[in-house]
């Protein structure tokens, strides 16, 4: 009788672990967007889309890769790169590339986001020298991105020279006034021209 109720035993455990098992392992992986809502961020600040992506939980470090280049709008516009990296800790993300934010006629990169405690209902957005302040409610999940057409150019406040860059730039595309002057009135004349 001894060895029945052995075999029994057995039988029993066999039947658990082949219902328990396959469970457990068919589980989803968790997506990126799950990594944010564990960190108390929003799946919003990243685009629908993300193809694939790569984190090291140890340290937060992250790589999000995106089918295109793309924009979407909240209460400004914002661009988001191919690859967008950084680190992932509690409420915050820091050392952030690869996401822009339009401000006005200027790009500016964002370096961090970080939520304010959730009685607050604020989300900011870190540009260099300013920290722009949206609310939580528009990053609940993540929106569609549209293709970009052109990758904006973004000042960079950390470096001044990107700020001196960009305001040549705009400038250069901006008519001359005495060009202006001269294509109403005709070509630029002498203003002592004799006529004996």
């Amino acid at each position: 009788m001894a060895t029945t109720s052995r075999d029994l035993f057995f039988i029993i455990i066999a039947l658990f672990s082949s219902i328990l098992f396959p469970q457990l392992s068919s589980l989803p992986d968790p997506s990126f967007y799950d990594y944010l809502r564990e960190s108390n961020l929003p799946a919003g600040i990243v685009p629908k889309g993300v193809t694939n992506f790569s984190i090291d939980v140890k340290t937060g470090r992250f790589t999000v890769a995106l089918p295109v280049p793309c924009d979407a709008k909240f209460e400004n516009q914002f661009h988001f790169d191919y690859n967008i990296s950084g680190v992932l800790s509690d409420g915050r993300i820091g050392n952030l590339s690869g996401v822009t934010q339009k401000e006005l006629f200027l790009w500016f990169a964002v370096k961090g986001i970080h939520v304010d405690p959730e009685s607050s209902g604020l989300i900011h957005f870190d540009v260099g020298v300013a920290d722009k302040q949206l609310s939580l409610s528009l990053f609940e999940s993540p929106r569609d991105c549209t293709a970009a057409e052109s990758q904006p150019r973004a000042v960079d406040f950390s470096r001044p020279r990107d700020l001196e860059k960009q305001s040549e730039e705009i400038q250069s595309t901006m008519p001359k006034k005495s060009e202006d002057i001269q294509s109403i009135f005709g070509p630029r004349r002498s203003r002592w021209a004799l006529g004996f």
